[in-house]
């Protein structure tokens, strides 16, 4: 495995396990089970209603300082986000906003999935002697719940989760308490993960390579501020 650091840190959403990825076609597949409640008869109606919340939810998430607060409860965000949504579009009925709301979180809870190769690579970096962080943002029982689901707890030297350490990603304290507790120096580590300000640009500030993960070929963003040191589509390439 030639050309390895002496530590990577680890995004977990939807870099070692798929959690939140494609939420266009999540939604249609929920709005159809609401779609009797919500007058929409035919897929036009329910593109309506899925383009208002999730136009929603990109506003709601759009404000830093409020996303870092709403990270914490992601639950009652999507209520709040989707009862908007839904209100653009002339739906009072807030109970309703928060049945679809809860339903849509139940969803993806229950369709997380470890990626195919995660276990393995983490294991084999592991073997290399590669030092490891998971590094991870959102509500400490959220996330500690995925991590024993997922059996990745024994396999980081380190995990560090926004609920718990008080900070999250992009925080510049985020990345240099994880490589203080792996004793390593920015140049001496990756971060590995799908959102590209928090796994490319912020490290990148640091001196880390920026290892972007993106296993459904989206393409670095438009005008994006810095490019990626590398760009992967499967977590394996690692240890190529």
């Amino acid at each position: 495995m030639p050309g390895l650091p002496r530590a990577i840190l680890f995004d977990l959403d939807d870099t070692l396990i798929r959690a939140y990825a494609q939420p266009d076609d999540a939604w249609r597949r929920l709005l159809h089970v609401f779609a009797a409640h919500l007058d929409a008869h035919d897929e036009a109606a329910i593109e309506r209603v899925r383009i208002a919340i999730m136009n929603e939810a990109r506003a709601f998430w759009s404000d830093q300082a409020e996303a870092a607060k709403w990270r914490l409860d992601i639950p009652t965000a999507r209520r709040l986000s989707t009862r908007r949504g839904l209100a653009r579009l002339g739906y009072a009925d807030e109970a309703l906003a928060d049945r679809i709301a809860d339903a849509f979180t139940e969803m993806r809870r229950n369709e997380y999935r470890l990626y195919p190769d995660a276990h393995a690579t983490v294991d084999a970096l592991r073997q290399a002697g590669v030092r490891l962080a998971l590094v991870t943002n959102g509500a400490s029982a959220t996330q500690r719940d995925k991590i024993v689901r997922f059996e990745l707890g024994h396999r980081f030297d380190h995990i560090q989760i926004e609920g718990e350490f008080g900070q999250g990603k992009p925080e510049l304290a985020v990345y240099r308490h994880a490589l203080e507790r792996l004793g390593v120096t920015p140049a001496d580590a990756w971060m590995v993960g799908d959102n590209y300000e928090w796994e490319v640009v912020a490290p990148q500030q640091l001196g880390m390579c920026g290892i972007w993960y993106d296993p459904y070929e989206a393409g670095v963003p438009a005008h994006a501020p810095a490019q990626p040191t590398r760009i992967i589509r499967r977590l394996g390439e690692l240890l190529e």
